[in-house]
């Protein structure tokens, strides 16, 4: 008996492991996987495949001959923060581009800070951010589908996204549009914007296997409802609708599936409605007010600064009380 150690408790027993969790986000991601294939076809594979390749590459060279660590791409994170990367181009991006975001995401958002569970910023964001702003010309050709079923959707699309519509042409440039289009396929824009049903799916998956709790995402878009029915029924004329804030551009995609990261969001339920208050105000102040036709991705890396001191406000409860 003297040779029995105990280690300090809680002592908990779970089959949940980082493993399965990411495995969980990969499943939730394959409907907008496939839906975007679908409308850009082999451009988008390579796009995919690409980002997917160079984010488990760079994850296993700089782990293995920079840190000298232990091997981490068994644990799928990789994999999905190269599959949201993709899904956050267009996929017209060149190859090199995409390598480059992929850099980017790994190598200075992940593994500067020491790897998974300790990066400030989302990985996939901060290498679209970088793009965006280093390459705007590939970041915004909004070329119609060419996929398998893109050509039959796209007939008499412009190309231009419907917040860049809206964004030059006012709320008079998108009339006629049929909003509920919007939710089953949204043509223009990132490959992951294509159909907030897809988007959606994966979100219900996510809740049901207990992979995320609904308080991030849910506040970001009862935010963005509540502030641009706000500004909506003051002026109708000049200001866009709740729905159309919620279903287009990339807010589905970002409050589902980036908000959430475990590592760069708050640990408790309070703290994580603060931080989708935030996400939701800042995307419709840069949507409505600034230069750029879109805000998620701002407005994700903004407040992922900004949760140290959300969880020194809103302290976790311990455990057993």
């Amino acid at each position: 008996m003297d040779k029995l150690i105990v280690s300090p408790s809680p002592h908990l027993h779970t089959k949940t492991s980082t493993k399965s969790l990411m495995r969980d986000v990969v499943i939730a991601l394959l409907p907008a996987v496939v839906v975007s294939v679908l409308f850009y076809g082999w451009s988008e594979l390579l796009v995919l495949g690409v980002s997917v390749a160079s984010c488990v590459l760079l994850e296993y060279l700089i782990t293995r001959f920079l840190l000298k660590g232990k091997c981490t791409i068994g644990d799928w994170s990789a994999v999905i923060t190269g599959v949201l990367l993709a899904l956050n181009l267009p996929a017209t991006t060149p190859w090199w581009v995409v390598f480059i975001g992929a850099v980017v995401a790994i190598g200075v958002a992940k593994m500067t800070f020491g790897g998974l569970g300790q990066n400030l910023f989302n990985p996939a964001i901060a290498g679209r951010v970088f793009l965006l702003i280093s390459f705007p010309t590939y970041m915004t050709d909004w070329t119609k589908p060419a996929g398998f079923i893109g050509n039959a959707l796209a007939d008499g699309y412009t190309g231009a996204t419907l917040l860049g519509i809206a964004k030059e042409g006012g709320v008079k440039a998108l009339e006629g549009m049929d909003y509920l289009q919007t939710l089953f396929y949204n043509i223009g824009g990132s490959a992951g914007e294509l159909s907030a049903i897809a988007l959606l799916i994966g979100f219900v998956y996510l809740l049901a296997r207990r992979v995320i709790r609904p308080y991030i995402t849910l506040s970001i878009w009862a935010t963005v409802a509540i502030f641009s029915g706000i500004f909506w029924l003051i002026n109708p004329e000049v200001y866009t609708d709740p729905v159309f804030n919620l279903l287009t551009g990339g807010l589905m995609l970002g409050s589902i599936f980036m908000a959430t990261d475990y590592v760069t969001s708050p640990m408790s339920n309070w703290g994580g409605v603060i931080f989708g208050v935030g996400i939701g105000l800042i995307t419709m102040l840069i949507r409505y007010f600034g230069a750029y036709p879109e805000g998620v991705s701002f407005a994700i890396l903004i407040m992922n600064s900004v949760v140290p001191l959300i969880n020194k406000v809103c302290h976790t409860k311990k455990y057993g009380r």
